[in-house]
């Protein structure tokens, strides 16, 4: 049985959220429950769970101050964290960056259920939890040009540099990653996702399958239909509806 610890400011969202649990996930037990910073942090450290579900908000913080507070005493968080939050913009992007997974309110029993599903192959695989820590140092730092991005695999969590992606590729749902003097990743994702979160740091969706970062690209050349050669030696081709746009970043650079 998955333990878990269900820490919200709300009595009526906890009661809420403790019946979509019994009903979707009956493999977890909420072993305890707690609506502040403090309490939280009591219940932590008293009942040790593998999972907790933590509202941003609390009425005396926010989860980003409990989960500090246990790095501090602790060093590191032994558990699968999930945010459940309103629509806050900053937080959704911190929370991609970081690969954490984060449920929106009112929370989506299909959301839940998938969510669910990611718990336990974390679990199983004994994945490390580094990631909180990227996502407490953005947070700490108010950072808003993230430079560091986890990306979640099949074996674990890994940290990368956002300036060593040389590009992205879609395989499907899947996105793979093409990392300077590292191995190639394939991450559950839509390229479509990493588009948008990797946009402001020079990466440009030069065809349907292709997202590059500029700073590798080494030639643009216009024959044959028009492709790109990266630093990697790889050769891309370019959709016809994005060469003008792509011309136009060059002679920008």
């Amino acid at each position: 049985m998955i333990t878990a610890l269900l820490i919200d400011d709300d009595k009526h969202l906890r009661k809420g959220m403790k019946s979509l649990l019994e009903r979707y996930a009956l493999e977890m037990a909420i072993i305890g429950e707690a609506e502040s910073v403090k309490t939280g942090i009591v219940a932590f450290e008293k009942y040790k769970p593998q999972v907790v579900f933590l509202d941003i908000h609390l009425s005396d913080g926010t989860g980003f101050d409990m989960l500090e507070e246990i790095s501090n005493r602790h060093g590191k968080i032994n558990a699968h964290v999930v945010f459940i939050t309103a629509h806050e913009q900053y937080a959704l992007k911190a929370f991609r960056f970081s690969a954490l997974d984060f449920l929106l309110k009112p929370v989506d029993p299909e959301e839940l259920q998938k969510c669910i599903g990611k718990i336990k192959v974390t679990l199983e695989k004994q994945h490390s939890f580094e990631h909180i820590d990227l996502l407490l140092e953005n947070i700490r730092k108010k950072v808003d040009h993230f430079k560091r991005i986890a990306l979640s695999t099949s074996d674990g969590i890994h940290l990368f540099e956002i300036a060593d992606i040389i590009r992205c590729e879609a395989r499907d749902n899947y996105t793979q990653f093409f990392i300077k003097n590292h191995k190639p990743l394939l991450i559950s994702k839509t390229l479509k996702e990493y588009e948008e979160l990797l946009g402001e740091h020079g990466f440009e969706r030069i065809h349907q399958s292709h997202l590059i970062n500029l700073a590798y690209l080494k030639s643009y050349i216009k024959n044959d239909g028009g492709y790109v050669i990266m630093a990697d030696n790889t050769n891309l081709p370019i959709s016809q509806r994005k060469k003008e746009r792509l011309q136009d970043l060059i002679r920008s650079l």
